[in-house]
């Protein structure tokens, strides 16, 4: 089963993890250098700290460590580790045993870390492996790149084509990818028109040479055009019988009448059906042969290079280097050459527009009366904002952590009009400008992502804070208890108190205290921000207080102290989220246990080159998930 669980080893707290591996190294030679150490240590610790919620069929956030600890963690069973590694979150942070419950004892507490540190640590090694090869249809954005790279056409798939199904938080993922009936048909539709449009188009040149030639056969001038194309079209050489079938196929046009392009076109129809241009498919030399681990062809190392940074197909640069064996030796100047090219906007539309989960501006709504302000060309506004800063941070390679707390970003008049920045003129052309002296920063601060995370009549500290925590910490809480009630917004409550008073007072349920302590201060901490990312002082009648506090103690007074908090303190925990996430999408698959060790090998690369986003994409492409695949017999 895959999981798209959080970073297991977090950078929860720097000191901590050096005690708890200082005490567990000291350790080694008692019950915590064996399983014995779970009954003897960790059971106990339980005991006395968690099985007052944490026991029995009725346990809170269904998790049992009554059960759970019954036997250590197992990275093969997907249930339990992701169940673990919830424990050592909680733990290890300090939010569980959750106040005002009594602290544990510092060296307790230090060696149930250590303990599941390092086994979680050696069970993931010990099960490392690339992960399966999964078949993957070409979702909207890469089908329609796609035809725009092989036949020069611009298809528009978004308007075409249903919606593509989202898992762990992005839409290329093989598992959900299907191909139902209707898409059949709307394929079968798409590739009557983008044929006949492609011979008809200003680059018919690019994949038709000539016509016929003096002397030469209708079967000789077929053959002629289609091996090439087929060739970029399947992503990979194509065997002397697969052109032999593809031109018989042209030819049961008719043989007396046909006409060349009549013949190209239904080969090219059918190309544009077949599973080797729709899937991108990686099987192997032996797709029947039992279970392995092999390291990827070159070209298929080409397709997984391209459809991730830029989703579309190989060009001719990474083809030739492909066809030569020399794309692997050659990676690292491959990807700063694909990072330097236009088509690295894809990157940007497609990752960080579901990883920051932009696409959900379009569908948000807020009150035109309560923010008259607000309007379709407002909504674009700050889209472009953030999708310029990522962008910036990607082609300048700048430091990743600069998504937390850089001090510039990209405005229009109108979006400047809104943040209060004075010295932008007027117009809709967006430059860069610093943001020192104002209370913005980072992408948590921008407006686009404070307008997704809040409801249309008023903010969402909830939300807010559940946004920070799932993106930028790795760290999604549980789902909500079923019956806990909404919170009272009607008329008289609202007049009553703030809605941080009456927040406070909806989740003294000891079911929601514990995960809302962390994710409410954050959310508070950027109440100053109204629904629509304006600054305020003030809610209704009520001054916002944007104070809070960590359940390790760790306290601030604003958006400003929580931004220093997040880059000083968690950086490494965001190194690890950003990994976790940009890795999923790089594969098209949820992050599993096994990959930890390449996670963490990612990670550390990335530090020891101050963070810079080349690093990262480096990083990834040399990876074992990314470079190599497990197959098994129940492989397509």
């Amino acid at each position: 089963m895959k999981l798209a669980w959080p970073g297991i080893f977090s950078s929860i707290v720097a000191s901590m993890l050096l005690t708890s591996t200082h005490v567990f190294s000291q350790e080694a030679s008692g019950p915590e250098s064996s399983t014995d150490a779970l009954q003897q240590v960790v059971r106990p610790f339980f005991e006395r700290h968690c099985f007052g919620c944490h026991e029995g069929s009725d346990a809170e956030a269904d998790l049992r460590l009554d059960t759970l600890a019954d036997s250590p963690p197992v990275a093969r069973d997907g249930e339990a580790w992701k169940k673990w590694n919830r424990v050592l979150q909680r733990v290890g942070s300090g939010e569980m045993p959750p106040k005002p419950l009594p602290r544990p004892d510092k060296v307790e507490l230090d060696r149930v870390v250590a303990w599941l540190q390092k086994s979680m640590q050696t069970a993931a090694a010990d099960s490392a492996d690339p992960g399966k090869v999964t078949i993957r249809r070409l979702n909207r954005a890469e089908y329609a790149n796609t035809v725009r790279d092989l036949l020069g056409v611009e298809f528009k798939a978004d308007e075409q084509f249903p919606a593509d199904d989202v898992g762990y938080g992005f839409d290329n993922i093989g598992d959900v990818l299907s191909l139902s009936p209707l898409l059949m048909e709307k394929y079968l539709a798409a590739a009557d028109g983008i044929s006949q449009e492609a011979l008809d188009s200003l680059s018919r040149a690019r994949w038709i040479a000539v016509e016929p030639k003096v002397g030469a056969t209708l079967h000789d001038a077929v053959r002629d055009v289609l091996q090439p194309l087929l060739m970029r079209a399947y992503r990979r050489p194509v065997t002397e019988q697969e052109v032999d079938r593809l031109v018989r196929l042209a030819e049961t046009v008719g043989v007396e009448d046909a006409s060349f392009d009549e013949s190209v076109r239904l080969a090219l129809k059918a190309i544009l059906v077949s599973p080797h241009f729709l899937f991108k498919v990686e099987l192997g030399p032996n797709p029947d042969g039992s279970e392995e681990v092999r390291l990827l062809s070159e070209f298929e190392l080409a397709t997984r290079l391209s459809y991730f940074l830029w989703s579309t197909m190989p060009d001719e640069e990474l083809f030739a280097r492909a066809s030569a064996g020399k794309l692997r030796a050659d990676l690292d100047a491959q990807i700063d050459r694909m990072l330097d090219d236009s088509k690295r906007d894809a990157l940007v539309k497609n990752f960080a527009g579901q990883w920051l989960e932009l696409r959900n501006l379009s569908s948000v709504a807020p009150d035109g009366q309560l923010f008259p302000s607000f309007d379709d060309r407002l909504r674009n506004d700050m889209r472009t904002e953030t999708e310029m800063f990522f962008a910036a941070i990607l082609s300048e390679d700048r430091s990743v952590l600069e998504m937390i707390d850089a001090d510039y970003s990209f405005v229009n008049g109108r979006l400047a009009k809104h943040y209060g920045i004075a010295g932008v003129d007027a117009g809709e052309e967006f430059r860069r400008v610093s943001l020192d002296g104002t209370p913005r920063g980072g992408i948590i601060m921008q407006a686009s992502i404070l307008t997704v995370t809040s409801n249309p009549t008023r903010t969402s500290p909830v939300k807010r804070g559940k946004w920070i925590l799932e993106n930028i910490l790795g760290e999604p809480p549980p789902p909500p208890p079923a019956d806990v009630p909404d919170l009272n917004e009607d008329e008289q409550a609202v007049l009553s108190g703030s809605l941080r008073q009456r927040m406070e007072q909806h989740r003294k349920d000891p079911r929601c205290a514990v995960c809302h302590v962390k994710m409410d201060a954050m959310g508070f901490a950027m109440e100053n921000f109204d629904a629509v990312g304006a600054w305020r002082t003030k809610d209704g009648q009520f001054t916002i207080d944007p104070a809070g506090q960590f359940p390790d103690g760790q306290s601030f007074r604003g958006p400003a102290e929580l931004k220093r908090i997040l880059r000083e303190g968690s950086k490494d925990q965001f190194a690890r989220c950003l990994t976790e996430k940009m890795l999923t999408y790089a594969l098209g698959r949820g992050i599993e246990p096994s990959d930890e060790t390449a996670v963490n090998e990612i990670v550390e690369s990335l530090a020891e080159q101050d963070y810079r986003f080349s690093a990262l994409i480096k990083g990834i492409a040399r990876s074992d998930p990314f470079q190599k695949q497990r197959r098994t017999r129940s492989s397509p």
